[in-house]
């Protein structure tokens, strides 16, 4: 069964998480689809990530840059057009293509209104037959 790990957001920005929770997928080998809402997000999450230092690079691309199988991490508000096992979901509603992975991270952020979406989005994933969990620090 898929899974889904939802990560309660304190003083992190969701900006921030995402690219270290990439890096961790990165170093373990996965290849990874950030799906955002908008250009501007997929955008500020690329211009982050290549502000990491040289010796923490995450080999990434914008959809639709990048070599022709894309690198390892994948950021895009449109579906994906690769295969990728991982999804860092910061859409609201949890997008259709969903399903076509292995494992799903999402956040709860400390706001009640992004609170109260991320409630929605667990249980679209009980719904889709993830496993959704809560990550423990």
């Amino acid at each position: 069964m898929a899974q889904a790990t939802f990560y309660h957001l304190s003083s992190d920005s969701v900006v921030e998480k995402t690219c270290e929770l990439a890096g961790l997928c990165y170093e373990q080998g996965q290849r990874v689809f950030i799906a955002t809402m908008d250009v501007a997000t997929a955008e500020q999450i690329d211009e982050l990530m290549w502000q990491l230092p040289s010796n923490k690079f995450i080999p990434h691309n914008l959809q639709g840059e990048g070599p022709h199988y894309g690198a390892p991490i994948e950021i895009g508000h449109q579906p994906p057009q690769g295969r990728r096992h991982v999804l860092i979901n910061l859409c609201h509603p949890m997008p259709s293509f969903a399903v076509n992975f292995s494992q799903i991270i999402d956040f709860i952020p400390s706001d009640e209104e992004q609170k109260q979406q991320a409630r929605e989005r667990f249980h679209q994933c009980r719904v889709l037959n993830f496993a959704p969990q809560l990550h423990k620090d």
